[in-house]
């Protein structure tokens, strides 16, 4: 598990390799990850929009920008969580991500809190280093 926590908001970040939905053969390897997002703070948020960097093994860099989360924009009070689990497609058997997600308070305040970095390794390969 992985955890990044800013401005009392936590996200906690679980990925899985899913061999079921892979073909290595074919250069496809897919990971799923599960977000918890959960507000520690006094005031509520709301959860605008997402920015990735997802990194593959050869460096190659996608980004990935959109408005909320799995079609949704949660608001979370405090004391509040929200969960969820997408996906996320890679040519190599490792890479990581890391991101942000942009909030917003009733007072219109807008800020941006950290996704923690966390690695996609297919399990049992050597991850090689340059």
């Amino acid at each position: 598990m992985y955890k990044a926590i800013t401005r009392d908001i936590e996200v906690r970040a679980e990925p899985f390799f899913l061999e079921d939905r892979s073909n290595p053969a074919d250069n496809e390897y897919f990971w799923a990850y599960r977000i918890t997002i959960a507000n520690h703070s006094n005031r509520p948020v709301k959860l605008m929009s997402r920015h990735w960097r997802i990194t593959d093994a050869n460096g190659r860099v996608q980004e990935v920008r959109g408005d909320g989360v799995v079609g949704d924009q949660p608001e979370l009070d405090p004391g509040d969580s929200y969960q969820y689990t997408s996906g996320c497609p890679l040519t190599t058997p490792s890479g990581f991500m890391v991101g942000e997600y942009t909030m917003t308070a009733p007072d219109g305040e807008t800020f941006e809190i950290d996704i923690p970095a966390f690695s996609l390794d297919v399990p049992g390969e050597a991850r090689s280093v340059n």
